[in-house]
């Protein structure tokens, strides 16, 4: 049976060492003394070599194994574009929150109102956003533009912001963790 392309390589590559290790003494030994040395010094480099074959075996295997993968089981890094315009979404709902429940009567103008709102929704609706952002600020947007109730916009924002944070550990914890 022949063995895993990580250990053959492994072989090739303590074989290679090996020889070379063993003709560099050699060489270093007949040009110093002579045919004694020579041959201690053969022995040597190749012992050296063959030690460090042996040592460096499993960091040798795993890096090899690690190249081979095929490129479906690679987890993805994490995607900071995405992460960068979810926040984005995220101060636009904010901005249009703000202007839909103001502190103080007429502190906002239609104008401003409606500004907001075409920025939020244009956010919103970026196809670069992850479907879950999307769904959740779609979500936010319907409690806002409800407008009766601030206290279920809040609701509904602090549930955005929330799964915004949920996919964000999941994306940055878990699946690290589950690489190794």
């Amino acid at each position: 049976m022949t063995p895993p392309l990580p250990f053959r390589l492994h072989l090739m590559i303590t074989f290679v060492m090996a020889a070379t290790g063993t003709f560099a003494g050699a060489v270093l030994g007949l040009a110093l003394s002579g045919r004694l040395l020579s041959l201690i010094c053969a022995g040597a480099g190749g012992l050296g070599a063959g030690t460090w074959a042996l040592l460096s075996r499993r960091q040798i295997v795993s890096f090899f194994k690690e190249l081979l993968r095929p490129a479906w089981e690679i987890p993805r890094p994490v995607d900071g574009d995405a992460e960068g315009l979810a926040d984005n979404v995220v101060a636009g709902l904010c901005m249009y929150q703000a202007a839909m429940f103001p502190l103080a009567r007429g502190g906002v103008s239609a104008a401003e109102l409606t500004a907001r709102r075409a920025v939020a929704y244009r956010l919103s609706a970026y196809e670069g956003l992850p479907r879950q952002i999307q769904v959740s600020a779609a979500a936010a947007l319907e409690a806002i533009d409800q407008g009766k109730d601030a206290a279920r916009a809040a609701e509904a924002m602090s549930g955005f912001v929330g799964h915004k944070r949920a996919l964000a550990h999941i994306s940055c914890t878990i699946l690290p963790a589950l690489r190794q």
